[in-house]
């Protein structure tokens, strides 16, 4: 069994509130969920209204594939509109390790 994760730092663009905040993270993140279906979810920086982290994680059969979902995930987010991809970290494991 392999897990894999990834982290993403985001900057988010015309966003005043934090009321503007969730109206950009949740269609993007209810997208995510259903095109690549992953587990998604803000993990840090939730007080603040322009930053934020969005973590998205699977498990999986073989590395292979738990390593082209995270890319397509990646890819997807930094095509976003609105939304400034800073960072992304990402891991993969298997439940060996």
């Amino acid at each position: 069994m392999w897990i894999g994760w990834i982290e993403f730092d985001l900057l988010l663009g015309d966003v005043h509130s934090l009321k503007g905040k969730r109206s950009v993270l949740r269609p993007l993140s209810a997208e995510v969920r259903r095109r690549f279906e992953v587990s998604v979810a803000e993990v840090d920086l939730q007080e603040l209204h322009r930053r934020t982290v969005l973590g998205a994680c699977l498990v999986a059969a073989d590395r292979a594939h738990v390593v082209a979902v995270l890319d397509a995930v990646e890819r997807h987010v930094a095509a976003r509109p609105g939304v400034e991809l800073l960072s992304a970290r990402r891991r993969e494991v298997t439940s060996d390790d």
